[in-house]
């Protein structure tokens, strides 16, 4: 089976169901306590000013919406929840529902505040600004210690598709084999447009159930050309061309 490791976004929808089964979340909310904790009387300290710093917000209207106990709200699945740029590419809600499964079973996100977290785990509206401790926790070494072993059991017999932007290289190094992909428009390296197409890459491995580094590679995605691979290590990447 292939597993895409996936980056969140800052963009999110509000709303959601009740709370599910603390369980119901990849390794349980058990080994999360301490960082989620800290989150939760950050949020509800009233003191807006420690509040801004941590989610990266200066108005205080814009910080209102994140104002709930993280642990009696409203809850959406991973991947319903983030609405940021590769998220609008993906386009969840127009996929057929064998591919919306594969999209709860096979992505792996990592949150700032949730850590490694299947696509289909439910999660609370929260925000955190990429790079901020939460209170004295830095959330990339708090899960990097906690979940590498984890992950890399859970990850043992599969393939892996890292889409992750660098910065995610902080929760988690696969020691196994893995891939990346890397855009090119005009020859250069494309930043901000990089997340664009990790989505639509993420939408073509859902709407063909690619199980199998073999068969990504086999797929025709839609203005992106293969210009080479590289293989350093336990690392392959892709490098693709933007073609207009």
């Amino acid at each position: 089976m292939l597993y895409t490791l996936f980056s969140p976004s800052e963009g999110k929808l509000a709303g959601g169901d009740a709370p599910t089964d603390d369980n119901n979340i990849l390794f349980g909310y058990k080994p999360r306590t301490e960082i989620l904790t800290a989150y939760n009387t950050i949020v509800n300290s009233g003191d807006m000013e420690a509040i801004k710093a941590l989610f990266g917000i200066k108005k205080e209207s814009d910080i209102l919406p994140y104002i709930e106990d993280l642990f009696t709200a409203p809850q959406m699945s991973a991947i319903e929840r983030y609405s940021g740029v590769a998220f609008g590419y993906l386009n969840y809600n127009n996929l057929d529902a064998a591919a919306q499964t594969y999209l709860k079973q096979q992505v792996i996100i990592f949150s700032n505040l949730y850590g490694p977290i299947l696509g289909g785990d439910k999660i609370a509206n929260y925000k955190v600004k990429q790079g901020n401790n939460i209170g004295e926790i830095a959330p990339d070494k708090f899960y990097k210690e906690r979940f590498s072993y984890q992950l890399d059991l859970q990850l043992m017999e599969h393939e892996i598709l890292d889409l992750r932007a660098g910065y995610y290289d902080k929760f988690y190094k696969t020691k196994q084999n893995y891939t990346t992909l890397k855009f090119l428009k005009g020859g250069k390296t494309v930043s901000h447009w990089a997340k664009a197409y990790r989505g639509i890459v993420l939408r073509e491995l859902a709407r063909h159930q690619v199980q199998s580094l073999d068969a990504f590679m086999k797929l025709e995605i839609e203005a992106l050309k293969v210009e080479e691979i590289k293989e350093v290590k336990n690392k392959k990447e892709i490098v693709y061309s933007i073609i207009d």
